[in-house]
């Protein structure tokens, strides 16, 4: 990943000397943390909120994973108009932070889908399914390191980024493969339901296989303190503009 090196940091990913314990990597998060956010989205100023849970550490697919999830819902007037929710969720294995599992499942207006990625990280492989009315399923080629939308979130808080940093790290999310090209910004003061914080902006530029970009505009600030809260996400997607603003920080300290 990065260019040349893992968002890891060389040692996620790679295998403990045997007979030794690995041990598990550094984290700014811990379980029960919960972040909301306030989201606002094209013309509406508050679109919906979203929520960001870290549930619990616990033993996963022969290993300890981290169950994160993130939940959105419109505002009541929005929901008058579309029905939707979103929900997604990963298992971030504790000692190379990479996922295991993650899902995606939403409603729009009565209809229902579930998409899974069920990850097999030494083999460089995943099995994808997807539920609707009916079950597909495909075998996907995974580069090193990859990652699913929401434990990248999280890996990008652990790594402990510094201004100047880049790095590429690939994402498997709805059956495709995208890299996500990270360049660290200065710090800037972000003004936020929990105060006014400096956080580095985070500048990703995602592609699909083919190369093309996948979102314009997009960008995350992430705290400088230690708990490396990400405050503020901003989209430019096909179907509009996006932003999250951190509203309030539970079990973050």
């Amino acid at each position: 990943m990065a260019g040349t090196t893992s968002p890891s940091r060389a040692p996620a990913g790679t295998a403990a000397p045997r007979g030794a314990v690995a041990p598990e990597r550094p984290v700014p998060f811990k379980p029960g943390e919960t972040l909301t956010y306030d989201v606002s989205w094209s013309n509406f100023l508050t679109a919906g909120t979203a929520t960001v849970t870290v549930v619990e550490k616990k033993p996963s697919f022969g290993s300890v994973a981290y169950y994160i999830t993130a939940e959105g819902r419109p505002t009541a007037l929005l929901s008058r108009l579309y029905s939707l929710y979103y929900k997604i969720d990963t298992l971030v294995d504790v000692y190379t932070l990479l996922p295991q599992r993650g899902s995606t499942y939403s409603e729009e207006n009565g209809r229902k889908r579930m998409k899974i990625t069920r990850f097999n990280q030494a083999a460089r492989t995943a099995d994808y399914e997807v539920r609707t009315a009916s079950v597909s399923q495909r075998s996907l080629s995974l580069p090193a390191y990859t990652q699913d939308a929401l434990s990248a979130l999280f890996v990008l808080r652990a790594l402990g980024l510094k201004q100047g940093e880049k790095m590429t790290i690939p994402i498997a999310d709805g059956g495709s493969i995208y890299r996500a090209a990270v360049t660290v910004g200065a710090p800037e003061a972000v003004k936020t339901g929990v105060g006014s914080l400096t956080a580095l902006r985070i500048t990703p530029t995602i592609t699909d296989a083919q190369g093309r970009p996948v979102a314009r505009n997009l960008a995350l600030w992430v705290s400088t303190d230690a708990r490396r809260l990400p405050l503020k996400l901003r989209a430019d997607l096909s179907v509009g503009s996006f932003n999250l603003v951190l509203k309030s920080a539970g079990g973050s300290s």
